[in-house]
């Protein structure tokens, strides 16, 4: 059997949901997409070494998630700085949001600053368009990332 990384986990409270407003049900109102519906769409994702989601491990929050005009920037924080799945956690992140909003909005997933040791490096390569493209087309990656965020 693998070794875990990070065999026992902190677990930490989950948000309440979002009430969903009248006015959020209308299609006729244009909103602009703010960080809790960010966050709403990526609370879930699960962690791909324990059976809990990447919020109740506060690997993401509402907090280091920011939307400005047609960008949105979302730092995640690994459980441990030396976290071997950081990238899988940055790309199922990515696929979600990329899957799930517009194409007019510009997406930078990353490492929070200063909590990982290889942080410099994984968010090269989550920067890179070609390399997630190619990963995106191994299918044992790909399995994984849908798993995550299913």
């Amino acid at each position: 059997m693998a070794q875990l990384d990070n065999a026992n986990p902190n677990v930490f409270l989950k948000k309440k949901e979002r009430q969903v407003t009248p006015e959020e049900l209308d299609d006729s109102i244009v909103d602009q997409i703010d960080a809790r519906e960010i966050f709403d769409l990526i609370r879930d994702i699960k962690d791909p070494e324990h059976p809990l989601t990447l919020e109740e491990l506060n690997v993401v929050s509402e907090e280091n998630i920011t939307v400005k005009g047609h960008e949105a920037i979302v730092k995640f924080t690994p459980t441990i700085s030396h976290c071997s799945l950081a990238t899988l956690i940055g790309l199922s992140i990515q696929v979600k949001l990329l899957r799930c909003l517009p194409s007019r909005l510009k997406v930078d997933v990353g490492i929070t600053e200063g909590t990982h040791s290889t942080e410099e490096a994984v968010n090269k390569q989550l920067a890179d368009k070609e390399r997630v493209a190619a990963a995106l087309e191994n299918p044992n990656l790909l399995q994984v990332v849908n798993q995550c965020i299913s």
